[in-house]
């Protein structure tokens, strides 16, 4: 047996009793503050100590493993076990979309969420086939640099730089924004202040340390947020049917929600209310034209509403439901206007409650047809947005060997399918409680997390009681995609120690795929367009410095156009899936498997299919002013890479073929990267 085979057997052994004393000291942590919390402990303080708890192990990883040596830095030297690196993956995947959202569109959407389950998975099946092992034995360190060497010329080594540096930045955002909601719901802080907290807990460890300090604080990392997606949901299992396996719990109660649901339609209360809410959602549009005038105008009428009651000597529920609202409703127009953009919401709940296990539900033909086709434009988006994202394939680089990379794929599919499988349960058992606890329960006596998650931010929750009778109809709730799982503990009325737990869980998730995203970034610009493109003989002390002070700008402008909340944090990472297969999957996948694919072919392709992609985008998504009328065969916008990624792809192919074909040189490089039997990277460069 080789050395260097022993000394990689020491290697994972040595990381497997790391994690391990890692994962046992955790547990210790959580079962302390349980403790505490029986002791009297306040919530504010358990919600601090696992922000400091798992923010300073974090950063502990990243000062540990902080270097400056430019293989370490880009690609962790190529060291990285396969069980690993699926899992570092797992965590880099696991984004804030994944943990707060997954469950919150399934909760939602119902069956129609499954798209975006079965496009992330059979992502990965195109990731192992297509591309991981061959960019892996391309070896170097970017996606920019497979494209500038397989095509040749900086100018689609610059078209690479600007698709990465745009999906990622996309991506991150979402991340960003999910920190925000986490931090503050965890410690209490403003919105704007828990962005720029958890961006210091982001920094910490890609600035420190790159990709070596990333991977290895993504594993721990998805140890942290495993535990706290199963926790919650065995336990539910275990609360609504006493099997602590949320799986088999799932038809059980999946059967008891289309029942109610039915009970719902039916309601004469339910159908007043739905009609209120129709003309509540109007009012509220048409107050933000003039803030100030409706802010006052509705403190005023709550005030007579108020009088009104007292004087009718309205039952005591009712009074207190009219003084709760009253006192929650802000003076300042400013704060008034989250307010009625969280009424604004209640225009969804005009119609019955959508059939949770129904797939495509529409009043006739034509729409449930419109719903096929966005359900099968998001998984193709989601699937070939996959096997395209740059973060992602940059994790393939960092394996020891091409059959590590194949075998990372795998643990990466296993680690991945732990969420996912248990996604959907977890939306099913949260409904139930929201069902049969939360409707028909008094305003007056709202659980205190429904007061909590109003305070962090009104359109992530809306109960407004539209007829005044004191009780909570379904029709009377707004609840957004990114509260779902993080308020599903308090929902349950679980200690709230799982409520941190989780919070914890959905922060390592956002913290581990920014790292990946903040690095992706700076590494396209400081390795593809500073030191290939501006200063190749630049030094790898400054190639590193450079990369570290790239890093530090871009999350800092992340973060304030965090600020401007451009959109749910779904939207904002299926943007990023489409802009990536629209741009970077025709070319990479041509680039392996088709010698006569050229560099005319590729920039054309590039530059047609992610302005595309584009232009599809800010013509029909409401934040850059776009409307739903401008929709091709009415896809949504997240669904843009369905006609991005085509066009880019043809474009690549005539280009191509109305081109001169590539070089020898070029040819042999396919037949390296394509078969098996020639070993090693195509670069002798470490550094």
């Amino acid at each position: 047996m080789s050395e260097s085979v022993m000394g990689h057997k020491a290697f994972k052994s040595q990381l497997k009793k790391y994690y391990s004393f890692y994962t046992g000291g955790f547990i210790a942590f959580l079962l302390a503050l349980a403790v505490a919390e029986q002791m009297g402990m306040s919530r504010q303080w358990i919600g601090y100590w696992f922000l400091i708890g798992t923010i300073g192990l974090y950063a502990g990883i990243g000062i540990m493993t902080r270097t400056m040596d430019a293989a370490e830095y880009y690609v962790a030297g190529r060291r990285v076990p396969a069980f690993f690196n699926g899992m570092a993956t797992g965590a880099d995947w696991m984004s804030a979309a994944s943990f707060i959202g997954m469950a919150g569109t399934l909760y939602l959407s119902g069956f129609d969420g499954l798209s975006f389950v079965m496009g992330w998975t059979g992502g990965y099946v195109l990731v192992a086939v297509f591309l991981a092992p061959y960019l892996r034995k391309f070896g170097q360190f970017t996606i920019p640099d497979f494209l500038g060497e397989r095509y040749g010329g900086n100018i689609i080594r610059s078209v690479g730089i600007f698709a990465a540096v745009l999906c990622s930045f996309t991506y991150v955002v979402a991340q960003i924004y999910g920190v925000g909601i986490i931090t503050s719901r965890m410690t209490g802080l403003e919105f704007g202040v828990g962005v720029f907290v958890g961006l210091g807990g982001i920094l910490v460890c890609s600035f420190l340390g790159g990709m070596r300090a990333v991977t290895w604080t993504q594993v721990a990392q998805y140890i942290i947020l495993i535990i706290a997606y199963l926790t919650p949901v065995v336990w539910l299992g275990v609360k609504h049917t006493g099997i602590p396996i949320p799986q088999l719990a799932y038809g059980v109660t999946l059967q008891k929600i289309t029942e109610l649901e039915k009970k719902f339609t039916a309601d004469p209360v339910e159908k007043e209310v739905r009609v209120l809410a129709k003309q509540a959602a109007a009012d509220a549009t048409a107050a933000t034209k003039d803030l100030p005038k409706a802010t006052a105008e509705r403190r005023t009428f709550l005030e007579r509403k108020l009088a009104k009651a007292k004087a009718d000597n309205a039952p005591d529920h009712v009074v207190k439901s009219i003084e709760q609202a009253l006192a929650y409703w802000p003076t300042d127009p400013e704060k008034a206007k989250a307010f009625f953009a969280g009424r604004q919401n209640l225009a969804g709940n005009a119609s019955p409650p959508k059939p949770h296990a129904t797939p495509f539900p529409g009043k006739d033909e034509a729409a449930q047809n419109i719903a096929r086709n966005n359900f099968l434009g998001i998984v193709f988006c989601m699937m070939f947005g996959t096997a395209a994202l740059p973060h992602i394939l940059m994790r393939y680089y960092t394996t020891p060997s091409v059959r590590q990379a194949r075998q990372s794929v795998f643990w990466s599919l296993f680690f991945i399918f732990l969420l996912y499988f248990t996604a959907p349960c977890l939306a099913v058992l949260a409904k139930y409680d929201v069902y049969t606890h939360l409707v028909g329960s008094k305003f007056s006596e709202l659980p205190a997390w429904a007061a909590a998650w109003r305070l962090v931010d009104p359109t992530l929750l809306t109960i407004t009681d539209l007829n005044y009778d004191g009780i909570v109809q379904l029709a009377e709730i707004v609840l957004g995609t990114d509260i779902i799982v993080l308020a599903t503990p308090e929902i349950a009325g679980l200690p709230y120690v799982v409520s941190g737990l989780v919070a914890a869980g959905g922060l390592a998730a956002a913290l581990s795929t920014a790292d990946g995203l903040l690095l992706t970034i700076a590494n396209a610009l400081s390795h593809d367009l500073y030191y290939k493109m501006i200063d190749p003989s630049a030094p790898t002390s400054r190639r590193v410095s450079v990369s570290k002070a790239l890093l530090l700008v871009v999350a800092l402008i992340a973060a304030y156009v965090t600020s401007l909340k451009p959109g749910n944090i779904l939207f904002l990472v299926g943007a990023a899936f489409s802009l990536a297969a629209s741009s970077f999957f025709p070319a990479l996948v041509a680039g392996i498997f088709w010698k006569r694919a050229n560099k005319w072919g590729a920039i054309c392709g590039m530059v047609a299919g992610l302005g595309t992609c584009m232009y599809y985008m800010v013509q029909t998504y409401p934040f850059f002013g776009g409307v739903a009328a401008n929709q091709w065969f009415n896809m949504s916008p997240i669904s843009a890479g369905v006609f991005g990624l085509p066009i880019g792809l043809l474009t690549i192919v005539v280009v191509s073929l109305l081109t001169p074909a590539p070089d020898k040189k070029v040819q042999e490089l396919v037949e390296h990267v394509r078969y098996p039997h020639l070993r090693g990277d195509i670069s002798t460069q470490a550094t």
